[in-house]
């Protein structure tokens, strides 16, 4: 059966059309039309999922673990169509797509045990002391409670775990927010199908039809409308640096600033000592490689960078990873817009003075193929740009002629979401000496493994600081995401009928 979308707005629970519409460019098969957003739409919406607060945000953990896991069952009651949809739109290939809607529903699923547990509110209880001198203490109790309405920005690199109902709408469900997601225009057919699935949850257990909206694009003021709604209280957003500080700058320039949690980008440097490059130099390259490669090198976890000491062992590094790239070939990225960028951070990175064109390849149209650069450890310190992520299979090696000049190319690194370390038993030394700083540097320190892939768990952190994201206390992937869209309430002296459920008795 061929899924058709009705290129329609979901808003409050009722299917809307729109005057305009914008045409999806999607990598195979038929162009759709879809309803372009509007600000009245975001007005509606934002309304709409302020008054479902009122019921939603006080709702049980045990309904919203249902309304969890209700959605992860009607996305799988939908998994041929997604998948259809999304390979179409995307280019993704089908086990791709089949992988990341199990992941989605997972999420999902987790996070509702999660927060059935109830260990994420943080419950803190001081008991009073009325005898206690100089001065008396108060009974006072705290616990998490949400926020309010969140907006969410769908991803394109991820069109169902980072999407509609991807890890920042789960999150905000689990919290007890309603959310308001604008979707990608890369994939507005498979965002169309999952808040299908999203709402038919919500139509079964009879929740206010306030607590999940969705506005597609095909008109930037949507998203700046969306992040200045008064209604609005937090954003979730993964995408570029420039767009993404854009409406970062918006939510702190509002009459009442709000938090924006950004996932921006990152180069994940690699940093390859001596000891495993001398032992494992050619598998290292090799396994580089293919992280790098990965679905077209479209990952935020994308390792572009990797620094090693100057020797022949490095060269037998950077040979064997030259020898895999070339044998990858042609792979559809997500977008004609994202196969341009890649193709001009590749023109920016091959025209820097100082850096050397090890592998080249014929990237066109929307099609990408792996590029492979050189640089010294002095040009890269002399260059911030080569520091800027490339959103594709580019790889750059950075040449050091000490561990010292090791340390110092971490010491300049912005903030990243990932950093790895490659080490065997002779480089403990310096690898004590690189942790403090990567440390501050990353979110998630890796140790020979690669970081494309990132595990839905308690102790998972996606996020690092700036411009990796734009709150480092914060994570968007794991459990631990869940308190971005919570905020301590603490109660001093109330009678246990007025306190929140999960703090009576």
């Amino acid at each position: 059966m061929t899924f058709t979308p009705h290129g329609k707005h979901l808003i409050a629970g009722t299917w809307i059309a729109g005057e305009k519409t914008f045409s999806s460019e999607p990598a195979s098969g038929p162009s759709h039309e879809f309803a372009v957003g509007t600000v009245e739409l975001v007005d509606r919406a934002a309304k709409a999922a302020e008054e479902a607060f009122w019921s939603y945000g006080y709702s049980s953990r045990a309904d919203r673990a249902k309304f969890l896991n209700l959605i992860a069952d009607e996305i799988e009651a939908r998994a041929e169509a997604i998948t259809e949809i999304g390979t179409q739109e995307t280019g993704l290939p089908e086990a791709r797509l089949n992988g990341e809607r199990g992941r989605t529903t997972g999420q999902l699923r987790f996070f509702a045990s999660h927060i059935e547990a109830g260990t994420y509110l943080d419950v803190r209880h001081d008991e009073a002391l009325p005898d206690r001198q100089p001065a008396p203490r108060p009974d006072l109790k705290m616990v998490q409670r949400p926020i309010g309405p969140v907006a969410v920005f769908g991803a394109s690199n991820f069109p169902l775990a980072f999407s509609t109902a991807g890890g920042d709408t789960a999150a905000a469900l689990a919290a007890g927010c309603p959310v308001v997601v604008k979707g990608h225009s890369a994939h507005p057919g498979t965002g169309e199908i999952v808040a299908e699935a999203i709402n038919a949850a919500r139509e079964k257990l009879g929740l206010h039809p306030g607590v999940f909206s969705l506005i597609q694009g095909g008109n930037r003021d949507v998203g700046s409308a969306l992040v200045q709604h008064p209604d609005i209280k937090a954003v979730g957003f993964t995408g570029s640096l420039g767009g993404g500080r854009a409406l970062f700058d918006l939510c702190a320039a509002r009459p009442e600033p709000i938090p924006f949690f950004g996932e921006l980008g990152s180069v994940n440097p690699m940093f390859v000592l001596p000891e495993a490059t001398r032992a494992r130099g050619e598998a290292l390259g090799k396994g580089w490689a293919g992280s790098l490669t990965m679905g077209a090198g479209q990952f935020c976890t994308n390792p572009g960078i990797a620094v090693v000491i100057d020797s022949p062992d490095a060269d037998t590094f950077v040979s064997a990873a030259k020898a895999a790239l070339s044998e990858v070939g042609p792979q559809t990225m997500l977008t004609d817009g994202i196969a341009k960028a890649y193709r001009d951070g590749r023109d920016r990175i091959a025209g820097s003075s100082g850096v050397e064109e090890l592998l080249t390849s014929n990237s066109e149209m929307r099609n990408a193929t792996p590029y492979l650069f050189e640089t010294t450890g002095e040009t890269w310190l002399a260059n911030h740009e080569l520091g800027e992520e490339v959103f594709g299979p580019l790889g750059l090696v950075v040449r050091v002629t000490s561990e010292d000049e090791m340390q110092t190319i971490a010491k300049s690194l912005v903030g990243q979401l990932t950093c790895t370390i490659h080490l065997d038993d002779g480089d403990t030394a310096i690898g004590q000496s690189l942790m403090p700083i990567l440390e501050r540097k990353a979110g998630r320190i890796l140790a020979n493994g690669f970081p494309t892939g990132v595990e839905v768990a308690d102790a998972m952190v996606h996020g690092g600081p700036y411009p990796a994201s734009t709150n480092f206390g914060h994570t968007s992937v794991g459990t631990l995401s869940i308190r971005r869209f919570l905020r301590p309430v603490s109660y001093q002296n109330i009678p246990d009928a007025l306190l929140p459920q999960d703090l009576r008795n």
